[in-house]
């Protein structure tokens, strides 16, 4: 292959269910690549298995890669679709006499199959007898399906990107069918034809499907096409080291936006789980786009770690632009079916962005730092607050609202106000805090009192405080 071909990449899910979790590292993996070099990220979608595929699962798909922020090039392809250029390569391969015409029907094979396990073969590979056959025995209007003529001795070598050279002893690999009798392709043709006709440099993918690879390169040299450089990504497994499944949380794409988790959290922690650049743990997509490497790519199934995937969207939260975090929450509140902020709790979730940002590893923990800016009057406080509002409290709080009243909002006037009042009362600034968060937010873990009465106002904080004074 041409080292000076622009680089493409594809992710080519099936849509038989939702996109887990392993298939979002392995677009993101094929994204930042061609991303990283200018060059094409490409979409199929393999839907030949036409008693599976739904409509459903194919949206769950797209929504969950935009949801990541994986744009691709053009638009989705439809594997199904292209069945007749895959039939048409099957009999260009019987063309080139690189494949043959098998007239073998299903119990032959089976008993074939049983003979050889009752002879004690370990791995019984069908040798069709219409391999070497003379056309002219072909029985004349039988139906047949199309094999590949598979190479019988030595190895068969796969150079892969991540798993060096893997070697196959063909011995151990049969003639594959690429075109079923009723004239259907099967997935190991399917997968090759695209991949040539959509000019696929990379295939970026998980490393169950290496054993594919060995019958598919048989496709590539049987039709005199440039091999794709491979790379085949260990799995994702949970905590505990065990593949990962239903029972370790969530695993579909999607669960993570429901959850309240970032996309550019997310997108960091998927690149760093399997792949390192040096000792960086927190980059953003761009850097990731001008780092990604596929040496850098482990062969050691990558383990889920909930806390690092926290910490890292706790970052990426803190970091993130006011307007561009309003914009997500408004998409997580949708996707987890929550109701959706009014003109008012938006406006003054955007003033308070500032201060309830940091530290929030997720939204939900965002929205609840946010929740005096998003609450009315009267203020309903929690029972951990409530128990700070005792009736010295309150005529603490009755007596702070008068200075309020004409003081100039900004923390510099309100600030000794504050402490001035707590000192006349013969107490600490802390113990005058605690009524306050439970008359602003009636909440004990709060922004600092000057933040909320900053975001909500001078008329609105007055209000609250002669709420709970009584």
């Amino acid at each position: 292959m041409c080292a000076a071909k622009p680089v493409v990449t594809r992710f080519a899910p099936s849509p038989t269910g939702y996109l887990h979790i392993g298939g979002g590292r392995t677009a993101l993996f094929n994204w930042l690549y061609a991303r990283g070099r200018g060059g094409k990220f490409l979409l199929r979608i393999e839907d030949t298995d036409r008693e599976r595929s739904t409509p459903e699962a194919t949206a769950a798909i797209l929504q969950g890669l935009r949801w990541l922020g994986l744009d691709w090039d053009g638009e989705a392809v439809s594997q199904f679709a292209r069945k007749d250029r895959h039939a048409e390569v099957a009999h260009e391969m019987l063309a080139r006499g690189t494949a043959y015409k098998c007239f073998s029907t299903a119990e032959e094979i089976a008993a074939f199959r049983a003979a050889q396990e009752a002879a004690g073969v370990s791995y019984a590979v069908f040798q069709s007898p219409w391999r070497d056959a003379d056309p002219a025995t072909h029985p004349a209007g039988a139906p047949y399906a199309i094999r590949m003529r598979a190479p019988r001795e030595g190895e068969t070598l796969v150079e892969d990107a991540v798993q060096g050279t893997v070697r196959f002893r063909n011995d151990q690999l049969d003639d594959m069918i690429v075109l079923r009798s009723d004239g259907t392709p099967t997935y190991m043709l399917a997968v090759v034809v695209d991949d040539h006709d959509m000019g696929v440099t990379h295939v970026i993918r998980g490393d169950d499907h290496l054993n594919n690879a060995a019958r598919q390169q048989m496709v590539y040299d049987a039709m005199g096409w440039d091999i794709p450089v491979w790379a085949h990504i260990p799995l994702i497994h949970g905590p505990d080291g065990k593949k990962l499944s239903k029972r370790h949380g969530a695993t579909a794409v999607g669960d993570y936006q429901v959850q309240g988790y970032p996309a550019a959290g997310m997108r960091n922690y998927l690149a760093r789980l399997g792949w390192a650049h040096g000792d960086d743990e927190f980059f953003t997509s761009a850097q990731a786009m001008e780092w990604f490497d596929l040496p850098g790519i482990g062969r050691s199934p990558a383990r889920l770690d909930f806390k690092k995937l926290e910490n890292i969207c706790g970052q990426h939260i803190a970091a993130g632009e006011d307007a561009a975090l309003l914009h997500e929450i408004e998409a997580f509140l949708a996707a987890s079916g929550r109701a959706p902020l009014t003109e008012a709790q938006r406006d003054l979730l955007s003033r308070a962005m500032y201060c309830v940002k940091d530290r929030a590893k997720t939204f939900p923990e965002l929205l609840e730092k946010a929740h005096f800016a998003l609450t009315s009057r009267p203020i309903v406080a929690d029972e951990a607050s409530a128990k700070a509002l005792d009736t010295v409290s309150r005529g603490i709080l009755k007596s702070l609202t008068p200075r309020l009243q004409t003081a100039s909002w900004n923390k510099e006037s309100l600030e000794p106000i504050l402490t001035e009042t707590a000192t006349a009362h013969g107490i600490g600034f802390g113990k005058l805090a605690a009524p306050l968060r439970t008359a602003l937010a009636g909440r004990s873990a709060t922004p600092s009192v000057y933040d909320m009465m900053l975001v909500i106002g001078r008329d609105e904080t007055i209000a609250r405080l002669e709420d709970a004074a009584g």
